[in-house]
């Protein structure tokens, strides 16, 4: 692989007569955005200077404007055995910020050439204007750090269209984003500027770091450039090209790189193919996550420039990248469709993709979006080889080396690896973080499939009660899963195991009409891989025939205290349903709502009206049948019954009508007849009341006891009631109790 440097030098003169050559950055005239007009990516480098051999440092240094920035040091095969912290004044407010540690473990070249240079991740920091930096051998070793140490400073420049009307806030949405293969990359323009570093200058050659000296520039791509993902290489790589096979999968949308603005005339080296994707890795560029994902352009435009400029590589490494709104972002040029080799996983790059989420996950998860894009881009890319996203695979080592966890590699033998892996699973690295490590069984099973979390979550249209359903027959079913949608081929809506709809992938619901009877009702969700998953199926039950009274409501009287306007009664009915009978309802005189085994209740009407007692009986499945009865109830005086032996009116406001009739004769009597159902003998009760016998068509049915601790009046002490109105004799005997011998009646009430 074909690494360049790309730099503007200078160079300064150390304590001791060493002379050390870099790139100085302009200071910065003032705080605040520059204008926005477009303008290149560019690079400066700062030297790293110090007395001790096991530190450098740079002191506070003002510059012109950077977004991103890393350390780097000659010899791309050299490993930084040490810790590189940096902070940066902001260039909006001019506060220097914290600490940040810079991973210097990146995995080095492959095959390195002389010029390439070793260097840690790119750190994204947003708009500054001011750097600070140390580099410190780790654990106070004093054995000497790499040479050629520098701070890289990256201006991701405004590039493109979407960037200018926005201010440099551009709308992620803004950026051109594709479905299928579009626009050849430019791989034939050449860099301005081309150099080697060097630990050596001419001692008459000097610069401090305020001297202005000319960055590298990227010139910005056409605005007539096509934004889609490109899919095809230039004609002169097409003799060697690998096919481009279809995917089992679709291919999710994608910014290309045009979209994001690569300056194509810094890699003007051909693409380099694999024979095939075998697996893919998950990385993330460790790098700050606060990021906007407007930013998101500019970052992997940084990440660009850095991994061409600093590094020495001839494109980014990785093949894909994706922000945390989820937008992926082609990579490496070469055709997105095809086995691109990439720069991302020392010793397992020649079969294999590399996906790197933008942001640190070390101990933060990536965001569901960025897990989404992660699995759809891998599964599209595995896809193209038959390979499942959940399975393992014999991968070839590159290089004798040990991953993370301490598993040894012997460079040419085959090992065991998840198609869907980590940098630490191959390489000694923190990448892609605990975090996002963790997460790795979900993007397996969301590239993979089947959908997960599939579940019925309501039937509008019908009623549930406890498990079941209950509908007319019209429903729509509606259901939740927790893979997106964008992973989800259709839907399917299965009654009685069959299929009655089907929807698409973004579909929650869908609806049906049922047939009389009882169903199982369920969702199968179909994944892009093509496995499906079926939801718990609900019992749904269709009814269109309405309750029945069994017994339609009925009145009779009760005891208790009678006015004019307040005869107590009780209703009662019985109801029932061919499926379930849901609740009946009191619809007249008054309002009440009783439950499916209530069967009766306790109310007042008034006399001499004739009332309508409404009632309404649903079943769960919403139908319903009303009965509406009427009754009346009707108080006799006790001046309209037949009289036998000595009777006394008294008057009072407390009695009904203002008066009652009092007897302490023995066998006295009074008769009254009536037609109707429901009768109550109404008396005044205390404490010297006696008692009396009662007489229902000439038949004795009750020794009433009108005797209270305190007094009372107007009391339905005795009622009767019958199963149909008909025409009834009741009379009331005085029994002459010794030493109570006195009753007193209020007359008689009954229900017509």
């Amino acid at each position: 692989m074909k690494r360049r440097v790309w730099l503007t030098l200078g160079a300064v003169v150390l304590g001791g007569g060493g002379v050390v050559t870099y790139a100085v950055a302009s200071p910065a005239d003032g705080h605040g955005a520059a204008a926005r007009t477009k303008r290149p990516a560019k690079v400066y480098a700062l030297a790293l200077k110090g007395a001790a051999s096991n530190k450098r440092e740079l002191a506070r240094t003002s510059t012109q404007q950077f977004s991103m920035l890393g350390v780097s040091w000659k010899g791309a095969a050299q490993r930084l055995d040490g810790t590189a912290q940096v902070r940066t004044r902001d260039l909006a407010t001019g506060e220097w910020g914290a600490w940040h540690d810079l991973e210097v473990n990146a995995d080095p070249p492959e095959a390195p050439e002389a010029e390439a240079r070793g260097a840690s991740e790119p750190l994204w920091v947003g708009p500054s204007d001011g750097v600070q930096a140390q580099v410190v051998r780790k654990d106070g070793s004093t054995r000497a750090l790499p040479p050629g140490l520098q701070v890289n400073l990256v201006d991701p420049g405004v590039v493109t269209d979407a960037e200018l009307k926005s201010g440099g806030d551009a709308d992620p949405a803004a950026f051109a984003v594709t479905e299928s293969p579009g626009a050849t990359s430019t791989d034939s323009a050449s860099p301005s500027t081309s150099v080697s570093p060097s630990d050596s200058a001419s001692p008459s050659t000097s610069a401090s770091p305020s001297d202005s000296v000319s960055p590298s520039d990227s010139a910005s791509p056409s605005d007539s450039a096509s934004a889609s993902a490109s899919a095809s290489p230039s004609a002169s790589e097409s003799a060697s090209l690998p096919p481009a096979p279809p995917s089992t999968v679709p291919q999710p949308p994608m910014v290309s790189r045009a979209g994001w603005g690569a300056d194509e005339s810094i890699s003007p080296d051909p693409s380099e193919y694999n024979a095939d994707v075998k697996s893919v890795f998950v990385h993330h560029t460790d790098s700050a996550n606060d990021y906007s994902c407007a930013d998101s352009a500019a970052i992997v435009r940084g990440i660009y420039t850095y991994h061409v400029k600093t590094n020495g590589w001839n494109d980014i490494g990785y093949n894909f990248l994706v922000d945390k709104c989820g937008t992926v972002f082609e990579g490496r040029k070469g055709g997105v469709d095809r086995p691109v080799l990439g720069a991302h996983t020392y010793g397992w790059n020649r079969e294999s993709a590399g996906i790197a989420v933008l942001g640190t996950n070390t101990t933060v998860s990536a965001s569901n979006a960025a897990l989404t894009s992660i699995a759809r881009v891998a599964a599209w890319k595995l896809g193209q080889y038959g390979a499942d996203p959940a399975g393992t695979v014999q991968l070839t080592a590159g290089a004798t080396q040990k991953n993370y966890f301490g598993t040894s590699f012997t460079a040419g033998t085959k090992y065991t690896f998840p198609r869907i892996s980590a940098h630490r699973d191959g390489y000694n690295t923190q990448c892609p973080g605990s975090a996002l490590y963790a997460q790795l069984p979900t993007i397996r099973t969301l590239a993979a499939g089947p959908v997960q979390g599939l579940k019925v979550s309501s039937v509008s249209g019908a009623t549930q009660n406890g498990t079941t359903y209950y509908t007319k027959g019209a429903v729509t079913v509606k259901w939740s899963a927790t893979t997106p949608a964008s992973l989800i081929s259709k839907y399917q809506l299965l009654v009685d195991g069959k299929t009655v709809a089907t929807l698409a992938g973004s579909a929650t619901s869908a609806g049906t009409t049922l047939a009389v009877g009882s169903h199982t009702v369920a969702v199968r969700a179909v994944h892009q891989s093509g496995r499906t998953a079926t939801s718990a199926s609900v019992k749904v039950v269709a009814d269109t025939t309405a309750p029945t009274f069994t017994s339609s409501p009925k009145l009779s009287l009760r005891t208790g205290t009678v006015n004019t306007t307040a005869v107590p009664v009780a209703l009662g009915w019985k109801a029932a349903d061919e499926t379930a009978l849901r609740q009946v309802k009191l619809l007249s005189p008054t309002a009440v709502t009783f439950g499916p085994t209530t069967t009766s209740s306790n109310r007042t009407a008034p006399s001499g009206s004739a009332t309508t007692w409404s009632m309404r009986a649903y079943d769960w499945a919403g139908n319903y049948r009303t009965s509406s009865p009427s009754y009346t109830p009707v108080i006799l005086q006790e001046s309209s019954a037949t009289k036998t032996g000595t009777w006394s009116t008294r008057s009072s406001s407390s009695y009904l009508g203002g008066k009652s009739y009092s007897s302490s004769a023995k066998n006295a009597s009074l008769t009254w007849t009536f037609t109707g159902r429901s009768a109550a003998w109404v008396v005044s009760r205390a404490s010297g009341s006696g008692q009396a016998y009662v007489y229902v068509d000439g038949t004795k049915v009750a020794t009433v006891d009108l005797k209270s601790s305190s007094t009372l009046y107007r009391q339905a002490i005795w009622t009767k009631t019958w199963s149909s109105s008909a025409k009834h004799t009741v009379k009331i005997v005085v029994v002459g109790t010794s030493g109570r011998p006195t009753i007193t009646t209020d007359g008689l009430v009954y229900i017509k």
